[in-house]
């Protein structure tokens, strides 16, 4: 068992020691508690997640936990985390140039409550309310909002529901459309090696359309960031949500992103998640719950890799009910002795009828030293449905580099043409112009100028 082995693990012995300092703080309701208690026992059970476990057979974490980290935000009393300054040089790196929306920005998961591209008055539109977790987690109109704990195999979402202490809450009020989009700058940084557990909760209430872009900034230098963040997302009848990631953040960081989005009727979902070279572990668990009829899911994912990092993508969309629709495309670019992990499952379920359900995940593999590992699913219980899936591992085209070159094109120019037009099926399916284009920049900045072939 898990309880014998893992306090051989310095960060397993921090948990423990940090949740029975969160708990006897006595900041919680009753609810909240309960929550928090039975998330640590399930997490004690399960432990951190090796290679035994399927959903992780081809990430192993083993080296990335050799690390002591202390536990961020656990204040004496139990008290809100005081938010802090961001570093300006991390601000900048994650401004998209030509990008008119409202920018907030989160340090550590901690926001400062100020608005930047509002009114004058630093005001947002009426119809969207914006507040820190640590100011609603306790107001019982939020409860419905904090999820059922129920986390099946997510060792670290259970990690992140028994510790969390702040993050942002946001709230599309019914009907409303947000016209600009909101841009949540999210920085790490500390000067010591530290387990950030950031809580999100995103609403968008009945015909309500918004769009929020995230950039993931931050671990530039020698400190070690294990970043464990839980967002969940419900999108409530006839609403529309689009939601763009951007994960830049440096070689310091460790990110473990969970994400589970609820849709009710008619509901239309639009994930788009791009992951850079820099950050030397990404795991992203997208789980998209299609509740009831009718609702719409498209997820989209590109992932360039390089050094030694390993970035692995776990997708489900839950097909609940019948006439819904989901497409998903993920693409990879692989550089250097880089690992890439692809596993996404479309589950429908018997009383899911006429779903019509795509998933294709394509890899382009530069360096003979990278290597991905691919694994598309299907699990269908319903028998009228329109499913399929597919993935693809290559190497450059011969006659494209051929073809290009015969024309007087270089050879490192015509891969790098080669790599932005096998990107162009992702990044153009971006909504807005300035954040397509900032895409595409970082796309180029990141290919080398000698690849391997």
């Amino acid at each position: 068992m898990s309880l014998i082995q893992e306090p051989a693990i310095p960060l397993y012995d921090a948990v423990v020691k940090g949740y029975h300092t969160l708990s006897t703080a006595g900041a919680d309701t009753e609810g909240v508690r309960r929550a928090r208690q039975s998330a640590f026992d399930q997490w004690r059970l399960l432990g951190f997640p090796s290679i035994k476990n399927e959903d992780w057979k081809y990430t192993n974490i083993t080296r990335y936990l050799k690390d002591e980290f202390a536990l961020d935000g656990l204040v004496a009393g139990g008290g809100p985390v005081a938010a802090v300054a961001a570093p300006a040089g991390l601000v900048k790196k994650a401004t998209i140039p030509g990008l008119d929306a409202f920018q907030v920005v989160l340090v550590n998961g901690v926001w400062d409550g100020k608005v930047h591209g509002a009114s004058p008055k630093g005001e947002l539109p009426k119809g969207i309310e914006l507040l820190k977790v640590s100011q609603v987690l306790n107001d019982p109109a939020f409860a419905g909002y904090f999820g059922n704990g129920k986390w099946g195999n997510q060792h670290f979402a259970y990690l992140n529901t028994a510790l969390f202490t702040d993050g942002l809450f946001i709230r599309v009020k019914d009907g409303a459309v947000i016209e600009k989009p909101l841009h949540v700058v999210h920085v790490f940084t500390a000067d010591r090696n530290l387990l950030i557990q950031p809580r999100h909760v995103w609403v968008a209430g009945r015909n309500a359309e918004a769009s929020v872009i995230e950039s993931i900034v931050g671990g530039e230098g020698d400190v070690k960031l294990w970043v464990n963040s839980l967002m969940e997302i419900f999108a409530q009848t006839d609403s529309k949500l689009d939601h763009v990631v951007l994960q830049t953040a440096g070689t310091g960081v460790r990110l473990v992103q969970h994400t589970t989005v609820r849709q009710q009727k008619q509901s239309l979902y639009n994930n788009y998640t791009f992951t850079l070279p820099g950050a030397e572990l990404v795991r992203n668990d997208l789980q998209a719950r299609l509740e009831e009829d009718h609702t719409e899911t498209h997820l989209y994912g590109l992932y360039l890799t390089a050094g030694g990092q390993l970035v692995d993508n776990h997708t489900l969309v839950d097909h609940q009910k019948p006439n819904c629709y989901s497409n998903e495309l993920y693409k990879g670019v692989l550089l250097e002795k880089s690992t890439g992990v692809f596993n996404g499952k479309v589950y429908v379920h018997q009383d899911a009828q006429k779903t019509n359900a795509f998933q294709q995940n394509n890899n382009l593999v530069i360096s003979k030293q990278a290597t991905i590992d691919s694994k598309p699913e299907l699990e269908i219980y319903a028998d009228d449905v329109k499913c399929s899936h597919g993935s693809t591992v290559g190497q450059f085209s011969e006659e494209a580099l051929f073809y290009l070159r015969a024309r007087g094109i270089g050879e490192d120019t015509a891969k790098a043409l080669l790599i932005n037009a096998f990107a162009f099926d992702v990044t153009e399916k971006l909504r807005n112009e300035a954040v397509e284009h900032f895409v595409n920049e970082l796309i180029s900045q990141h290919i080398p100028s000698q690849t391997q072939a």
